[in-house]
């Protein structure tokens, strides 16, 4: 039994979800392998094979990799599936890109956003935006799997020494190109891997106050900045920002929910966050349900105050 984790990485760098991943296959058990499929990206290659239980790296390298692009990913994911007993993805934007498409080439039931492995062939993932966790097992001869991410510990960066192999590029599809990328750049760590994050609601009131009231704490806890979707909806934060069931899964080390009053697509972003603080007027607040501290107060008032005291 052999799993084959699918690399997120940017060709110079392996991603924190990729970490993610190698920690559910082995927890699923037998022999963990990598693919880095890219472009100029021995760099990444070479970084995967010093992740901790990683018994070996397949290197794919050829221009029709270099910007990821899900059709020729999938492809080369399908060239060495049949080697593979599980194929485990991120549940991310990327992942969920080519997971599909490989479990429908492969006649095969795709088990998406895991957060538990009960053995080989059962696994456990949420529904209804977190409020029932289903038991899923699956008889297929490869089960593709994502993983939502915020579900494992990340696997260690180093200590492992993995052998190499590199395999030829799969053929440009044909089906899709290039065309450019716009990236936002922040000198803030990126949401769904900081270890601190401050949101804020709707309760703001607008764009000029979320960013008066949010960025002096994120600054002083050096941490990132979500919003909910409501805020998001309002024009008071960019979408990117955005954490919840139809925005970004996040579990940090310290969630702060300012004027949030906690919908349930909201909670199912942040939940597993391992110290929540909530501060909002309406002491009947759902975010209260889920916070580990709750202060019932003014955020235009209670926010600056946290601040000074920082």
């Amino acid at each position: 039994m052999t799993s084959l984790v699918i690399a997120e990485h940017d060709n110079a760098s392996i991603k924190v979800s990729t970490l993610n991943t190698v920690s559910a296959a082995v927890a699923i058990g037998g022999d963990v392998h990598v693919l880095v499929a890219g472009h100029n990206a021995g760099a990444a290659a070479a970084a995967a094979a010093h992740i901790a239980g990683v018994s070996k790296v397949i290197h794919a390298d050829g221009a029709t990799l270099a910007d990821g692009l899900a059709e020729n990913v999938a492809a080369q994911v399908l060239a060495v599936a049949s080697n593979y007993s599980h194929i485990l993805f991120p549940a991310t934007a990327g992942g969920k890109n080519v997971a599909p498409r490989v479990a429908a080439k492969l006649d095969v039931g795709q088990i998406s956003d895991i957060t538990k492995v009960d053995s080989a062939d059962t696994f456990e993932r949420p529904i209804y935006a977190g409020n029932a966790i289903a038991t899923v097992q699956s008889s297929d001869a490869i089960k593709v799997i994502t993983v939502r991410t915020t579900g494992f510990d990340a696997a260690a960066a180093t200590g492992g020494s993995a052998a190499v192999e590199t395999v030829a590029a799969a053929a440009d599809s044909g089906k899709s190109s290039f065309v450019g990328r716009e990236v936002t750049k922040s000198d803030r760590p990126e949401l769904t891997a900081a270890k601190i994050i401050v949101s804020g609601g709707r309760a703001l009131g607008s764009s000029e106050k979320f960013d008066e009231v949010m960025t002096p704490l994120a600054d002083k806890l050096g941490a990132a900045i979500g919003a909910s979707r409501a805020a998001v909806d309002a024009g008071y934060a960019a979408n990117d920002l955005q954490v919840g069931q139809t925005g970004k899964i996040v579990a940090p080390q310290l969630y702060v929910a300012c004027g949030i009053s906690g919908a349930i697509q909201h909670l199912a972003g942040m939940k597993d966050s391992k110290v929540i603080v909530a501060i909002n007027k309406d002491p009947e607040a759902p975010i209260f349900s889920v916070a580990d501290f709750g202060l019932e107060a003014d955020l235009f008032v209670a926010v600056p105050e946290l601040v000074a005291a920082l």
